[in-house]
């Protein structure tokens, strides 16, 4: 369902101008964040090697969401959202540029990374919400797949194939650069959120118009009272305590476990994009093919297989197949998930109900990555990947019979429903 204000786009052959717009501050956006990912542990590694301390760099990140996903979701829904996107372009380009100065000058600390990732991701959620709320305006609800997966593809070649060697081969050239490369591109991605035409703002909040607290809680009751996205945000949640507990000490995994350097992190880490750029391709080919709920069970049993592979092997190749399987995964369903959202939920609700997920989402990431960094200082580096498998297989026997393909083509097709099944 589309606004009557909205102008959409026909994107049966091609998504159109206008979201090449977003696609490009997107992957722009992307890429910095993939240098940005790639120098801040590195960063952090040259500080401390205590698990616990780098996997702060982590729960910083994941504790900006937690603490504002839903407020934000709830000024998006209120304000341009050009304007929201280009503002928290701004922010992360002063927070990331004046780290990358402080580093210069050799001032820099494990708390002042804290604290900068911090700012960086609440900014990086306001920025992720307003896109996120954004793309049913411009493209029509039988294009949404697509244009994720388009999203998810282009976010996983910039931010891993490139961004991620790319840093790592600038970090050993001089820890500051990369801060400050991501800061520049920052300052692009804000000119072309302002670029973006002035119709994908007309979901505004109801009138007359709810205090902040009371938009919150309707995006809430939103999404709670929908049972196929309430079921989705549960999988996600619990799913990520296993990747957060993973990816929240995979850099001392690659140094120590694997024995690689800088540049062999950044090589291996980029691997999961080949994966993630195969799954954006294909993830609309395989909702045709198979359902959106066969998807998501195949994919979930894709990461519980990853998860063990990595916790049985000292392979550097081995963990690269890894990795590109489960970037695969992560990218396919994070548009199939994506487009379910964008499609059920009302337009002028949607950054709310976006934010309340996000609350879900990076909830279980922020507890995974303290429990990671528990786990690995007691129980040694392999026991994230157990905790991953464990968590994502009791998650998968919970909700595969609510993921199936008839209930999800109902709650897209309402009249389907009506109709009796």
């Amino acid at each position: 369902m589309v606004e009557a204000a909205m102008s959409v786009p026909d994107t049966d052959s091609k998504l159109g101008r206008e979201f090449r717009k977003l696609w490009i501050a997107a992957t722009v956006s992307g890429l910095g964040d993939g240098v940005t990912q790639i120098a801040g542990p590195l960063l952090a590694v040259s500080i401390t090697r205590s698990p616990a301390q780098v996997a702060g760099l982590l729960v910083s990140q994941q504790l900006a969401w937690l603490l504002l996903a839903l407020p934000s979701g709830a000024m998006v829904d209120r304000a341009d959202r050009r304007l929201a996107m280009a503002s928290a372009s701004v922010v992360r380009a002063a927070a990331l540029g004046a780290l990358g100065l402080l580093v210069f000058t050799g001032y820099a600390s494990l708390l002042l990374l804290y604290v900068i990732f911090f700012v960086v991701g609440c900014a990086g959620l306001v920025f992720e919400n307003a896109c996120t709320a954004v793309l049913p305006a411009l493209v029509a609800r039988s294009g949404l797949e697509r244009a994720n997966g388009r999203l998810q593809s282009a976010a996983a070649l910039a931010r891993s194939l490139v961004a991620q060697p790319l840093g790592a081969w600038l970090f050993g050239l001089a820890a500051w650069i990369p801060f400050l490369l991501d800061a520049s591109g920052l300052v692009l991605v804000a000119a072309l959120a302002i670029a973006l035409p002035a119709l994908v703002n007309s979901a505004r909040a109801e009138t007359p118009r709810a205090t902040l607290r009371a938009s919150v809680q309707e995006g809430v009751r939103w999404l709670v009272g929908n049972r196929l996205l309430r079921t989705l945000a549960l999988t996600v949640a619990i799913s990520n305590v296993g990747l957060g507990a993973v990816f929240s000490v995979f850099v001392l995994v690659a140094r120590v476990r694997l024995g690689v350097g800088p540049l062999g992190y950044g090589l291996l880490l980029a691997t999961s994009a080949v994966g993630g750029i195969a799954g954006g391709l294909l993830a609309e080919r395989a909702v045709a093919a198979m359902g959106a709920g066969w998807v998501m069970r195949v994919e979930m049993i894709v990461e519980i297989l990853t998860y063990l592979g990595f916790a049985l092997t000292r392979s550097v190749i081995v963990a690269g197949v890894l990795l590109a399987l489960l970037g695969m995964h992560l990218v396919m369903f994070s548009a199939v998930g994506a487009s379910l959202r964008q499609s059920l939920a009302p337009p002028s609700m949607l950054g709310r109900v976006h934010g309340a997920y996000r609350v879900a989402s990076n909830g279980g990431m922020l507890a995974g990555a303290v429990l990671g960094a528990l786990l690995s200082t007691y129980f040694g580096l392999t026991a994230p990947f157990w905790l991953g498998c464990t968590v994502m297989t009791a998650v998968s026997v919970f909700v595969w019979g609510a993921l199936n393909n008839r209930d999800i083509q109902a709650a897209r097709q309402p009249e389907l429903a009506s109709a009796g099944r």
